[in-house]
């Protein structure tokens, strides 16, 4: 009976669906749009001063420490902070390599469709398995090659289309809150799914 009432505590103490998806659109949209900026302000410099890899290796460590920050309020009390950010670190760093590796493997578009589907694999399997829930994986990765894909492309055609830093920074917030609305979305079903087979 313990171990019943453990797991609907815990179960009660996952944020609503709804309110993920709203933390996690809103949260990591502005993380996005921070990363985004630095592209469309500071690309140049970035490149001649960290070269290709220290400037992707640059976006991907903005993104780990930010988005740790604006997701972490959406995971139960039973995960500190700085496990949290260890698995999102973990996480996003393999969806980083996946993508950055796919895409300068293949270029172009099928490169990028490749990379989006790696990359989300791969942050799927990493979440998937630290939250226990290592069978929901691929529904996981599914969810966020969706979110992943809609932002990125989205994003890019609106950039293609005003071109310039707006441009740079409207692919930046729409990537983000597709992404961010995912990844709530896997965060909250994830936790979810571990409270109800514990």
């Amino acid at each position: 009976m313990e171990n019943l009432g453990n797991r609907s505590a815990d179960f009660a103490a996952v944020p609503s669906l709804v309110r993920s998806l709203l933390t996690g659109s809103l949260g990591f949209g502005s993380v996005s749009l921070c990363v985004f900026s630095t592209v469309a302000f500071a690309e140049g410099w970035m490149y001649k001063h960290l070269g290709l890899f220290g400037a992707y290796l640059a976006w991907t460590v903005l993104f780990i420490l930010l988005g740790g920050g604006v997701l972490a309020p959406l995971v139960v009390r039973r995960w500190q902070m700085p496990r949290f950010y260890l698995l999102f670190a973990a996480a996003f760093f393999a969806y980083a390599a996946g993508w950055v590796g796919a895409y300068f493997i293949l270029r172009g578009v099928v490169g990028e469709w490749i990379g989006s589907l790696a990359g989300s694999l791969l942050m799927g399997l990493v979440l998937a398995v630290g939250f226990g829930v290592a069978r929901s994986a691929f529904s996981l990765s599914a969810m966020l090659f969706v979110a992943n894909s809609l932002g990125y492309f989205l994003g890019s055609a609106v950039n293609d289309s005003l071109g310039g830093k707006a441009g740079m920074l409207l692919w930046g917030l729409i990537f983000g809150l597709c992404l961010g609305a995912g990844l709530g979305a896997v965060l909250h079903l994830a936790q979810a799914r571990g409270a109800r087979t514990r």
